[in-house]
């Protein structure tokens, strides 16, 4: 039974993949900060809120969006840790707080961490602590949440369409763009709850 998917950050690197695969057999609703069927800036909550207003109703949403400080430890500051917890953690986390009143009954919400959460690289301490933070989000969420809603994250390793972070992940092998995409399938299509989906 086609549904009705949002997908914001549809036009990033693995996002377009997301939409290609969901467009075949639901309706895909496009949405980022400057493209899309749907603009929404995830760091205003006020954005988000009117974001969800267009969208209305839905069965399902994905988030493959989300900015994160990376740079060296001994020059970061405050205003550089903030880019991540402001944008990536609290940008997905407003998602999911307003878009738990939009959702449909069963429906889910899809969110994005990454591998750094567990394998930590030099350069990355921000990612690292946003990641842990969204997939301790997810889990704990999966408990409360009403209406049989379903939520998981997938997180990923470094993509293989993103040579330019290449000498960052020594020893890392890329993931596969299709398996990355299969694993937001299967937590949009699937039954999972509560899970961090790892592709490494």
């Amino acid at each position: 039974m086609p549904m009705k998917i949002i997908v914001v950050g549809a036009t990033g690197t693995i996002g377009k993949h997301i939409t290609a695969a969901l467009q075949k057999e639901h309706e895909v609703i496009t949405a980022g900060s400057k493209s899309g069927d749907l603009q929404v800036d995830i760091t205003s909550p006020e954005s988000i809120e009117r974001f969800y207003e267009q969208a209305g109703k839905f069965d399902a949403l994905v988030s493959a969006t989300g900015s994160a400080y990376f740079g060296p430890l001994n020059t970061m500051k405050d205003s550089d840790f903030r880019v991540g917890i402001n944008s990536k953690l609290m940008g997905q986390v407003n998602l999911v707080l307003t878009g738990q009143h939009y959702v449909n009954h069963k429906g889910s919400f899809t969110l994005t961490s990454g591998i750094l959460s567990e394998d930590p690289i030099v350069l990355g301490a921000n990612l690292s602590a946003v990641n842990g933070a969204i997939n301790s989000f997810v889990k704990s969420v999966a408990v409360e949440i009403d209406n049989g809603v379903r939520i998981n994250a997938v997180s990923p390793g470094v993509f293989e369409e993103s040579p330019d972070y290449f000498p960052y992940f020594a020893g890392h092998i890329p993931v596969k763009m299709d398996r990355v995409t299969q694993a937001y399938i299967k937590s949009v299509l699937g039954a999972l709850t509560g899970q961090v989906i790892e592709v490494y």
